[in-house]
């Protein structure tokens, strides 16, 4: 026959009359009634069926049933307690979900992290990089970063970091490959590309060579590379393994330290780049990360704006 399982309720109760030494002293410990403290024992010692305390003078002491189970009851209770203020300090904890594409989360967020953590130890910022970002109503502590035409984002989303673009490749590239005097003399190097299943809506090896009225002969032999990520860009790029299209805010950190060089003119879409989508109502924290997000544009340059 199965046993009916024990009703815990009276477990705290227990507990903290074992720690006070007094049912009454318990009483004032968990703002209860001392006839309330002396029905939870009586439960407990129905339930287990043995006698838990002793009435001693001014208070009661554990029978040797009652030791034995103190130590289990006070370390469950221990437990229950640590755990939900763990939860507590969860929920209470900012948390903010940063939405964007790989290429922005690894190039252009990642370097700048410390310098957030540092700031607000406290925030939680979880980044969610996406290729597919949909134009949906972000909650209160969500914040994205959406690359696209003032047309793709809403009214309000403001330009973070323009698409502005030079080809790069290591100085031993240019070195073995150049002398890269004009588009010209790009188009008849191997190039590196990212990868777009319909017409990209950035700059590509395609439009930037028809801009300055440069062609690439289609007989000519080319062998080109080809990645479905601009993080791998970079990296075939960074290796000499040809030239890339190098997108001011993924590539300054490279370009600075000497490891990619410009090897072309600059060119600049206007009203087109990294935009900063913030949701319609959002939380202290949000708003926070939003100022920080601008004021780092700013200071590296970046002339961000509407």
């Amino acid at each position: 026959m199965r046993e009916r399982p024990v009703d815990l309720g009276w477990m705290r109760v227990f507990v903290e009359a074992t720690r006070q030494g007094s049912l009454t002293a318990a009483a004032n410990v968990l703002n209860m009634s001392q006839p309330a403290i002396s029905y939870h024992i009586r439960r407990a010692e129905e339930e287990v069926g043995v006698a838990l305390f002793e009435r001693v003078h001014r208070g009661v002491e554990l029978t040797p049933a009652g030791r034995q189970l103190f130590e289990i009851a006070r370390r469950a209770v221990g437990d229950v307690d640590d755990a939900v203020r763990g939860f507590h300090a969860e929920r209470d904890r900012g948390t903010i979900r940063l939405l964007t594409d790989y290429a922005f989360s690894a190039l252009w967020l990642m370097p700048r992290m410390h310098a957030v953590r540092q700031l607000h130890p406290e925030l939680d910022i979880q980044i969610v990089a996406t290729q597919r970002f949909q134009q949906t109503r972000l909650g209160e502590n969500e914040i994205a970063v959406v690359f696209g035409a003032k047309s793709d984002v809403k009214a309000d989303a403001l330009l973070l970091v323009p698409e502005v673009v030079t080809p790069v490749c290591t100085p031993a590239f240019a070195e073995r490959n150049g002398p890269f005097d004009d588009p010209s003399s790009l188009a008849r190097s191997t190039l590196i590309h990212l990868d777009s299943p319909s017409q990209a809506p950035w700059f590509e090896w395609t439009t930037y060579l028809s801009h300055f009225g440069a062609k690439r002969e289609a007989q000519a032999g080319h062998v080109d590379l080809t990645f479905n990520t601009y993080s791998l860009v970079v990296q075939a790029a960074l290796t000499g393994q040809g030239i890339a299209i190098g997108w001011e805010g993924l590539v300054d950190a490279s370009m600075a330290s000497g490891v990619l060089r410009a090897v072309g003119p600059t060119l600049e879409a206007k009203g087109r780049g990294y935009w900063l989508v913030a949701p319609d109502q959002p939380g202290g924290h949000v708003e926070w990360l939003a100022k920080w997000l601008v004021s780092e544009a700013k200071d590296n340059g970046w002339s961000a704006g509407v």
